[in-house]
Parts: structure tokens; C-alpha cells; sequence
């Protein structure tokens, strides 16, 4: 990565603006996932290590609609944070203005303030120059340590870059080499993982990735749009008709790489209780079935073509995971993945769906990376450049 890192600036007494990602879900006031709560510590660690006069923390939480909800506070991720780094993390309910001065006038030397959701502004997602620079007034360097946004162009993201010295995080920079690496330097044979529920999310990716590794394995909701393509009768399961001539395109793109299911799991309901059967990819689906996850035999062929291979990316789930009658695929493909991880693979999950499917298998020890990023990773894997890292500073 050719950006400057919090390692090639001097932080002692400096008042350091953090961009994190505590993009946590949340039931309540209660933290379901802290994964990215656990992946951010490290950084805030190495920073506290250079003894700064303070560390002011800024972060999104969900998508609130254009101004406080208290559904979407980030004030129980302060007592989460303050477990993890072993020390107290002040908490305040706006992220500028004076009050905002004033609490992070308060703190300590190296003490820690979490802000309020960014998003609780309208100004944040359109990138607000007023804001960015209210929100830089509260720092004297700046630190983006959330890959997770770095794809979008907000106030909190890019505009503060504007104000301030700006550098990455070593999160960000964890990320981006790896991700990198995989794009750019693979140990081959490269294969890619996607599943999901759309390709209209996931052409661009499917297009750059077609030219760039030996075998493309597709999943989830996104192969029904495929299998239709192909002439199968998918009943009710879910398809983009309108994505139809674009799968035929990428299929003849693919040829022998573009791997398809050969098999599906069928519901008669989307539930825990469902009733279940297996037929071939060719087969029609019968009247009130629809296809929700991947079968046996494509499992095999799945591992069979990924045997091999040293370098392996995967985002988006093979089915409907959240229910347990069509969780198979996914959690199936998780454990082959950590299984060629043992061998010497490099494994790297893209984010999102992915990532908790990898938690929920219990195997996220077992993977080589796991991405804190969805949207970013396949952004980066689509070889689109990042607003939230070109706006830092270069080497």
C-alpha cells in the first residue's frame, strides 16, 4: 500500500481524529457481533502507544433516516470498546459542535471519546464541506481505519481529509494489502467464491474477476438468475429477469471458469420449518417450491474444483443461511475453505454475509482473512479505486 500509515506519523500530543467502523448490529441495546468492535483494538492500541494528547473516535451505525434515532446510537459500543482496550471510553450524543469540543476538552491525556453516529447529520453522506470541517476542528491528524466505508465519498470519510494531515489506519492497511495481493499477485490457482442474492450487485465484480482468476465459482440467489439464463424452469424462486441477457453474456465470457450449481435444495416455505427435497439444476422447480441454497453434489463439485488452489476469495452466501434447513451450503463451503487454509491456502472472506456465515460456522479462526468490509472489498476486487484511501496521504 503506498499510503502513509499511522506508523510514518508522530502522534505524542496530538489530538487524533479516528474514522472507525463500529457498523455493529445491534437487537436493542445489545451488541449481536463484535467483530468489528475486536478488529479495530489493535489500532487504537498502536496509537495509545505514541501518547497522544487524546483519541477521538467517529463511526456510522446503520441507516438512519437523515437525523437522530435512538435505535441507531452508538452509545452501547462505548462500554463494549472500553472492555476491550482495558480502559474507560467517554461517550457523547453529538458528534460536533461545542458540546462535542467539550468532552473531548475533557478527557485525559490518551483518553478515548467516542462520538455520536455520523449519520445522525444529513451533511455526512453528501459529503458536507461545513460538516467535514466541524468534524476536523475536534483533531490535529486524521486516521481512516474503516475500510467498511472507505467506498463511499461522506464528510466523515473523504471531507475531513480536506482540514487535516491524513493517514490509514493499520486496519485499512491490513485490508487493502491483502485484498490487493489477491487482485494484483495470486498464488495460483486463484478461484472466487459469490453468492448473494443479485447479480445486478455483483456484475462488475463477476466481469473483472472472469479475467483475472482460473475458476469462478457462483452461489445463492444469484445462480437462479444463471440457471434461468440457461433455460431452467426456477418456479418461484427469486430471479432478476432483467439481468437475464447480462448472465448469458458472462456465462459465454466464462466458459470452463464460470462454475454454476448442479444441483439445488428446494423449500415449499422460507422457514425454520420448512419441508425440503433436492433436484438436479436442469429440473424444473414444482409449483410452490423455490430453490434456497446449493445441493450435495454441487458441494463436491465446489471442492473438487477448489482442491487445488492456493489463493481463494469469497463473498456472499450459497443460500438462505439464516434458516437452518438451507445453511448447508454455506456453512459447507466455510469449512472447505478452512480446511485448504490448513493446507497453505490463502483464504480471504469478502465481508458482510460472508463473514458471519464464516463466524456462525465456527471457523473464523481457521480463514487467513476475514474482510470488515463488503461493499469495499468488492469494490476493490471489481479494481475500483476507493474515495476514503485516495483521499489520504501517498508514501
Amino acid at each position: 500500500m503506498n499510503k502513509k500509515t499511522i506508523r510514518d506519523v508522530d502522534l505524542q500530543g496530538k489530538r487524533v481524529l479516528v474514522r472507525v467502523d463500529f457498523n455493529v448490529p445491534l437487537e436493542g441495546s445489545t451488541i449481536t457481533d463484535d467483530t468489528r468492535i475486536r478488529a479495530e483494538v489493535p489500532n487504537l492500541k498502536a496509537i495509545l502507544e505514541q501518547k497522544p494528547r487524546s483519541v477521538i473516535l467517529m463511526s456510522h451505525l446503520g441507516r438512519p433516516k437523515g437525523g437522530p434515532d435512538p435505535k441507531y446510537s452508538l452509545a452501547p459500543v462505548a462500554p463494549a470498546l472500553a472492555e476491550q482496550l482495558g480502559m474507560d471510553v467517554a461517550f457523547c450524543p453529538v458528534t460536533v459542535g461545542d458540546e462535542a469540543q467539550a468532552a473531548a476538552n475533557a478527557l485525559p491525556d490518551g483518553g478515548v471519546l467516542l462520538l455520536e453516529n455520523t449519520r445522525f447529520y444529513p451533511g455526512e453522506e453528501k459529503n458536507d464541506a461545513d460538516l467535514a470541517k466541524q468534524m476536523a476542528a475536534l483533531g490535529d491528524i486524521f486516521v481512516n481505519d474503516a475500510f467498511g466505508s472507505a467506498h463511499r465519498a461522506h464528510s466523515s470519510t473523504v471531507g475531513v481529509t480536506e482540514h487535516l494531515p491524513s493517514v490509514a489506519g493499520l486496519l485499512m492497511e491490513k485490508e487493502i494489502n491483502y485484498l490487493a495481493s489477491a487482485i494484483e499477485n495470486p498464488t495460483r490457482p486463484f478461484a472466487a467464491i459469490l453468492g448473494g442474492a443479485k447479480v445486478s450487485d455483483k456484475i462488475a465484480v463477476i466481469d473483472a474477476l472472469l479475467d483475472e482468476v482460473d475458476m469462478l465459482l457462483i452461489g445463492g440467489g444469484m445462480a437462479n438468475t444463471f440457471l434461468k439464463a440457461k433455460g431452467t424452469d426456477i418456479g418461484k424462486s427469486l430471479v432478476e429477469d432483467d439481468k437475464l441477457d447480462t448472465a448469458r453474456e458472462l456465462v459465454a465470457k466464462g466458459g470452463d471458469k464460470l462454475v454454476l450449481p448442479v444441483d439445488v435444495v428446494l423449500g415449499d416455505n422460507f422457514a425454520d420449518d420448512a419441508n425440503t427435497q433436492i433436484i438436479e439444476a436442469t429440473d424444473a422447480v414444482p409449483d410452490g417450491w423455490a430453490i434456497y441454497d446449493i445441493g450435495p453434489r454441487s458441494l463436491e463439485l465446489f471442492r473438487d474444483k477448489l482442491v487445488d488452489c492456493q489463493t481463494i476469495v469469497w463473498n456472499g452466501p450459497m443460500g438462505v443461511f439464516e434458516k437452518a434447513p438451507f445453511a448447508n451450503g454455506t456453512n459447507a463451503v466455510a469449512k472447505i475453505l478452512a480446511g485448504l487454509t490448513e493446507r497453505g491456502a490463502v483464504t480471504i472472506i469478502g465481508g458482510g454475509d460472508s463473514a458471519a456465515a464464516v463466524e456462525q460456522a465456527g471457523i473464523a479462526d481457521k480463514i487467513t482473512h476475514i474482510s470488515t468490509g463488503g461493499g469495499a472489498s468488492l469494490e476493490m476486487l471489481e479494481g475500483t479505486a476507493l474515495p476514503g484511501v485516495v483521499a489520504l496521504a501517498d508514501k
